[in-house]
C-alpha cells in the first residue's frame, strides 16, 4: 500500500467513522422529531439549523473542490437556514440522504485524485483535496458535538 493510498483511507475513515468522536449519523440517532426545531435557551441555532449548515457547507466544499466553476453561497446567510425548524416531515431524511451522498461523492475525489491530494488547486488561494478532506471532517466535528450538547439540554442524550 503507498503512503498516499494509507492517507486516502485515514482521510475516508476520519469522514465516515467519526474515530475518536460520535459521528454525525449517531449523534441524530433516536432524535425525538419534536426537538429538530427547539432552540434551548443559551444556544444560538436549532439542531435542525445545524443539519443543515453542515449539509450547505459539505456540499460547497465537494463542489468547489470539483473545479473552479463553482459559486459559494453568500456568507453567512446563505450557510444558515433562517427557520429553526425544518419546512416539512421529509426535509431532516433528504438534508441526511444529501450529507451522506455528498460525502461518498467527496470519498471518490480523493480516491480519483490519487497522489493530486497534496498538489493545490489550479484555482482559489492554496487549497488542496487533502486540505478541503480535514476542513470537512472539522467542520462536521464541531457542529455534530454542538448538536450533542443541545440534545444534552433537551434532556435527549443518552
Amino acid at each position: 500500500m503507498s503512503h498516499t493510498s494509507f492517507v486516502i483511507d485515514e482521510l475516508e475513515s476520519l469522514l465516515e467513522a467519526g474515530n475518536a468522536h460520535a459521528t454525525f449519523e449517531s449523534a441524530l440517532k433516536g432524535l425525538p422529531a419534536s426537538l429538530l426545531g427547539k432552540v434551548p435557551d443559551g444556544s444560538a441555532y436549532s439542531i435542525w439549523q445545524l443539519v443543515e449548515h453542515i449539509r450547505i457547507a459539505q456540499w460547497d466544499i465537494l463542489e468547489f473542490s470539483k473545479g473552479p466553476g463553482h459559486k459559494s453561497p453568500q456568507w453567512p446567510d446563505e450557510y444558515w437556514p433562517k427557520d429553526p425548524a425544518p419546512p416539512n416531515a421529509h426535509a431532516l431524511k433528504k438534508s441526511l440522504e444529501q450529507i451522506a451522498a455528498d460525502r461518498k461523492a467527496f470519498v471518490g475525489l480523493l480516491r480519483k485524485a490519487g497522489e493530486d491530494i497534496y498538489k493545490p488547486f489550479p484555482y482559489g488561494d492554496g487549497q488542496s483535496l487533502l486540505r478541503e478532506a480535514l476542513v470537512i471532517a472539522d467542520h462536521t466535528s464541531y457542529h455534530t458535538g454542538e448538536i450533542i450538547l443541545l440534545r444534552r439540554a433537551m434532556g435527549a442524550w443518552h
